[in-house]
């Protein structure tokens, strides 16, 4: 961690003169950036991967019709014809799971006082009036949610409530064009898994509103990275998925 503290405080000192006493925040903005920019070729490969899916819902369909009596040689028939077409069920899955190294570094560097044994300087940074190191009820706790750490915390809820309205809507429209390819309004009941592939379905449209807990639990830095990345996926997942 001493390695990647130093690199966000030479960060910070690059953009000091543009962002003044914000300059670390700003550098974990630009550092979450970098994390999107690198895992945006996987990010467009799980785009045309989901495009590549959408197209076989009508075969998969076909398949149910045909098979929907024997289970096991309908999930075997799927199978097949995701192996035959190169597509991966799961690799929508790879962008968000390679950025959870990122976060998790960054909530404990801004969670332990010190860092090889010297105490951690980069909690001495802020977001205007917001300590980096702080959490929402620290805020509370000092000056209330209209003093000057929750006043923080407030605009960036307000980001969040925002990015996941859209991204709300966005998940909506795409669930939705997929249940039409497929000719039907959700997975059928007989195939292997279909209950829980159902039910997660229903419940991805609302897993953007999930990050105002993470934002209000987290340290502000790691909170900070949620909301860009959050910001970043919305508008990505819009111009990839048209």
């Amino acid at each position: 961690m001493s390695v990647f503290a130093s690199l966000v405080e030479q960060l910070a000192d690059l953009l000091r003169p543009l962002f003044g006493l914000s300059a670390a925040a700003a550098a974990i903005i630009a550092f979450t950036a970098l994390v999107r920019l690198l895992v945006h070729p996987l990010s467009r490969a799980a785009a045309r991967g989901q495009k590549a899916r959408a197209a076989l819902q009508p075969r998969i369909a076909e398949l149910r019709r045909k098979h929907g009596k024997n289970p096991e040689k309908l999930q075997k028939a799927v199978m097949e014809l995701h192996a035959e077409e190169k597509v991966s069920p799961l690799s929508g899955c790879l962008p968000s799971l390679l950025q959870l190294p990122a976060f998790f570094l960054l909530y404990h560097l801004f969670s332990s006082g010190s860092i090889g044994g010297e105490p951690n300087a980069l909690l001495t940074h802020q977001l205007l009036d917001a300590p980096l190191g702080g959490r929402w009820a620290d805020a509370l706790a000092d000056g209330g949610a209209f003093g000057g750490a929750g006043v923080v915390y407030l605009g960036l809820f307000a980001v969040v409530t925002v990015v996941a309205y859209f991204s709300y809507r966005l998940s909506r429209r795409m669930t939705e064009a997929s249940a039409a390819l497929a000719g039907t309004a959700g997975a059928d009941p007989q195939m292997p898994g279909a209950a829980v592939m159902g039910g997660v379905m229903k419940v991805m449209p609302f897993m953007s509103f999930f990050t105002l807990v993470t934002v209000a639990v987290v340290p502000l830095a790691a909170a900070l990275y949620v909301v860009t990345s959050t910001t970043w996926s919305v508008i990505e997942r819009s111009v990839l998925y048209r």
